[in-house]
């Protein structure tokens, strides 16, 4: 087997090993994710561009890489003052429609000449 077979197959596995726990969700709406986005807005952008400094940008990020951190946040496993109380009161289906929002946003980039 060649390497890239092997990584191949090996992001395959990881994949469907999300999906086998439920890491990934079934079923997330990113259009029912844009309404949640309101109360993101102010921080993080209903465009996912963050506003203040502190915060990231969320467009075009994974939607596995937000519902990890959202999911952290809402457990204590991972603590912030603002995204503890705004993420604990989330449920699982909110969070997958948060992330697909987010992730369906398209960036671009320019590189500069």
């Amino acid at each position: 087997m060649t390497r890239t077979t092997q990584a191949a197959l090996s992001r395959t596995l990881i994949l469907a090993s999300f999906l086998a726990t439920g890491s990934i969700a079934q079923g997330a709406d990113p259009a029912e994710g844009r309404k949640l986005a309101a109360q993101c807005k102010t921080c993080h952008g209903l465009d996912g561009i963050a506003k203040i400094p502190i915060a990231p940008h969320l467009a075009g990020e994974s939607q596995i890489y937000i519902e990890k951190q959202l999911k952290a946040f809402r457990s204590g496993q991972r603590v912030n003052e603002m995204m503890s109380v705004v993420a604990k009161n989330l449920t699982d289906q909110q969070i997958s429609d948060l992330a697909a929002w987010y992730q369906s946003i398209e960036i671009t980039a320019k590189m500069p000449e």
